[in-house]
């Protein structure tokens, strides 16, 4: 099958080119042609991402987007696998082309600002369908910025990519969690499939003991991990204020490590700087953005991921991520957390309402207090990141792709568009 993959950038930098990354040479080798159509070479400081050489690529902001959907259209693409564009009339030209389906990675076409969460009076996720009445909540609960012509961009923006997802023939998400969201917002639930990430552990045996194994004497410090985009919902700043009650509760040392950068780091450091003068035995270090062999030391080398996030994350990949590895994970209850996390099975959920540093100490304290738990908790993270296999990603894949693409040849020879076929996918 010939599948042209639509997207923003072309290089590795964000969770939704990480996941082509991993995706495409699994639909190559399965014998699918690729062909991409992105809006911007970018990030330029980072890889492209993996594909054939023979795999064509045509950039919208270099050849133009009249250019590039000709070229798109030459090629001729039996399938179009659509992850969201900036401009989301220009995306509406391409999935003319021929049958399509998306994959929502993110609440882009749910909500304004795309965070899906409250910022005051407290950090909050929002379960509202997108309508008037964010706009109505906009300013008071502080979803985004201050600009009220932005505001009415984006929620224009928002609006126009369900439009377009609610005429697709299938829309996929990474947990049951988004499905739930797409469904609140009018999509049929014939067509919104969850199928998961695909998890691929690229760096063979571990490379490190952790130092917390039972053998491991009391001076030896534990090390705790952030790995992420440093933005206010990330939660760093609780994982931070959280940090003095795990120290008391479990009289050791501790390292926590922030990998990734963002608008937050530098108020993080400042957190970090004056806690660490505090507490002499609490050290915290950043690093800035690590490539896959540099985050996979670092997991190998942490006692416990934390994922601090204070909005509803769409999966939160790299918990698994970290599973493979036998990183167990402490986090809040929020999003798709709770289907790759099971407290006490692979880590442990805070059990209050966000945020409470309180509750968040109380679930890292609870997988590091007893050296045999967290060994168990290990095995528990390597168990659970197993059921994210990419041999079952590609199945479910490839059985829409196939549905899609030979129904819409079936009702119609020119495949013009997905809407025809919008009911298909109640047979799965």
């Amino acid at each position: 099958m010939r599948i042209a993959i639509v997207t923003t950038d072309a290089r590795v930098g964000g969770g939704i080119a990480s996941y082509l990354d991993t995706v495409i040479p699994l639909l190559e080798a399965a014998g699918h042609e690729i062909a991409m159509l992105c809006e911007f070479d970018a990030p330029g400081a980072s890889p492209p991402i993996s594909r054939s050489p023979s795999a064509p690529v045509w950039i919208v902001a270099e050849a133009g987007a009249a250019h590039a959907l000709d070229a798109l259209r030459r090629w001729r693409p039996d399938l179009i696998y659509t992850h969201g564009l900036s401009d989301p009339d220009f995306e509406a030209r391409v999935l003319e082309l021929a049958p399509a389906i998306a994959y929502a990675h993110d609440y882009r076409a749910s909500c304004i600002s795309g965070a899906k969460a409250f910022a005051f009076p407290a950090p909050s996720p929002c379960a509202r369908p997108l309508g008037a009445g964010c706009l109505v909540h906009f300013y008071p609960r502080r979803c985004g910025g201050l600009n009220p012509f932005s505001m009415l961009s984006d929620f224009r923006h928002a609006a126009r990519r369900l439009e377009l997802l609610r005429c697709l023939p299938a829309v996929l998400t990474a947990s049951q969690f988004v499905r739930t969201e797409y469904l609140r917002n009018g999509l049929a639930p014939a067509i919104v499939r969850c199928v998961g990430l695909p998890v691929i552990d690229r760096q063979g045996p571990r490379t490190a003991t952790p130092a917390a194994a039972a053998s491991a004497p009391t001076v030896t410090p534990l090390r705790l991990l952030f790995a992420g985009r440093m933005e206010p919902l990330k939660g760093g700043h609780v994982l931070l204020d959280a940090l003095p009650s795990v120290h008391s509760a479990l009289s050791r040392p501790l390292i926590l490590t922030f990998a990734g950068d963002g608008r937050a780091r530098v108020e993080w450091a400042r957190r970090a700087d004056a806690l660490v003068r505090r507490l002499p035995a609490v050290r915290v270090e950043f690093t800035g953005w690590l490539n896959t062999a540099a985050l996979t030391r670092l997991f190998d080398l942490s006692d416990l991921l934390v994922v601090p996030s204070l909005w509803p994350e769409p999966f939160g990949l790299v918990g698994p991520e970290a599973g493979m590895r036998g990183l167990p994970a402490a986090a809040f209850a929020v999003g798709g957390i709770p289907e790759w996390l099971t407290d006490g099975t692979n880590g442990a959920l805070a059990r209050a309402i966000l945020p409470a540093p309180a509750d968040l100490a109380d679930a890292i304290v609870r997988c590091l207090r007893d050296p045999v738990e967290h060994a168990r908790l290990r095995g528990g993270a390597i168990e659970l990141a197993r059921r994210f296999r990419p041999e079952r990603h590609l199945r479910l894949l490839s059985n829409v792709f196939e549905l899609v693409s030979s129904h819409a040849r079936v009702i119609d020879g020119t495949a013009q568009g997905g809407v025809a076929t919008a009911h298909i996918l109640s047979r799965i």
